[in-house]
């Protein structure tokens, strides 16, 4: 079985009443030990009035929790998905990243977008109009700074003086580089310009190999191999013990039925997947139990951990 299955990870708390210190490294520590691939935070800055997303209600930095469980794993990959990467300076977010891949002894996988929330843009004083175009001269004075010593960089939008940045990132020549995005620019963007792509809870899996072939159409445009891009999916795990039958959403169901759903998509062209319970009801949401939500966390984690494929 495990040979059909994608790379599996877990969302770490950073989401609702369950994101506690303690918890975090709880479920770090206990994601290691069952043979997770990896732990994965997201973004949001803020939240608008108008918006009554419970996921969104009180999320915790994206960078720090990983910095805090670092130390308390020693095996288990760390990443991003994702960072709204223009809300940050590049030669901040380089250094923050370098500095993050050396507290987690290059374990780091650092996964951007280019935001999509106006008020959000508005607060970090990012203009919204023209997105793409300055994400994508973000991206390349990203690697600059992590690749070149001295760097210099002169764009449209991001200029970085002849310098040293002075901590260079343990993985050579720079930590994964993900991608996310939705719209075809994106994709290819994503195939173009970085080591891969993040595939959101939105995603439409009937649609996923399509994603996928515009992704891996932008590498073979900009000279890469396909088969290199890396592809990871959010999925918001919700565990029955009996088929929920006819209506069933994909990653909703019995544990069967959810290791089927990963293998489906592995097929489709993801060969990483984290299950990312900050957006479950029952454990991401800001009126639920924290101590609840953890149970059912350790739930998801014992009923598909990698370690037990096999049975």
């Amino acid at each position: 079985m495990a040979d059909d299955l994608p790379a599996l990870g877990f969302g770490l708390p950073v989401s609702g009443t369950w994101a506690t210190p303690g918890a975090m490294i709880h479920v770090a520590r206990l994601a290691e030990e069952l043979g997770y691939h990896s732990l994965w935070t997201f973004q949001r800055v803020l939240q608008p009035v108008a918006d009554a997303t419970p996921a969104y209600a009180a999320v915790h930095d994206a960078v720090l929790p990983l910095a805090h469980v670092a130390s308390h794993t020693s095996r288990i990959g760390l990443g991003t998905a994702t960072l709204c990467a223009p809300f940050t300076p590049p030669a901040l977010l380089a250094k923050a990243m370098a500095t993050l891949d050396h507290l987690a002894s290059g374990r780091l996988t650092v996964g951007v977008g280019m935001g999509w929330l106006p008020e959000e843009h508005e607060a970090a004083g990012v203009p919204y109009a023209g997105r793409g175009a300055r994400f994508e001269e973000y991206l390349r004075c990203l690697v600059a700074l992590w690749t070149q010593d001295p760097v210099a960089f002169h764009g449209e939008h991001y200029t970085v003086p002849r310098s040293h940045l002075g901590v260079r990132p343990v993985q050579r020549p720079h930590p994964p580089l993900l991608v996310g995005g939705a719209a075809p620019a994106a994709l290819r963007r994503a195939g173009r310009l970085a080591q891969g792509w993040i595939a959101g809870t939105r995603q439409d899996l009937d649609s996923l190999a399509d994603s996928v072939a515009l992704v891996h159409e932008g590498a073979r445009d900009a000279g890469r191999d396909p088969a290199a891009v890396r592809i990871l999916l959010r999925a918001v795990v919700d565990l029955a013990d009996a088929d929920p039958g006819p209506g069933r959403r994909p990653f909703h169901g019995t544990r069967e039925q959810v290791l089927d759903d990963l293998a489906a998509v592995r097929r489709r062209g993801a060969g990483e997947v984290f299950v990312d319970l900050n957006f479950s009801p029952r454990v991401g949401s800001p009126d639920v139990d924290a101590d609840a939500a953890v149970a059912e966390a350790e739930h998801v984690l014992h009923a598909l951990a990698p370690a037990r494929w096999g049975s």
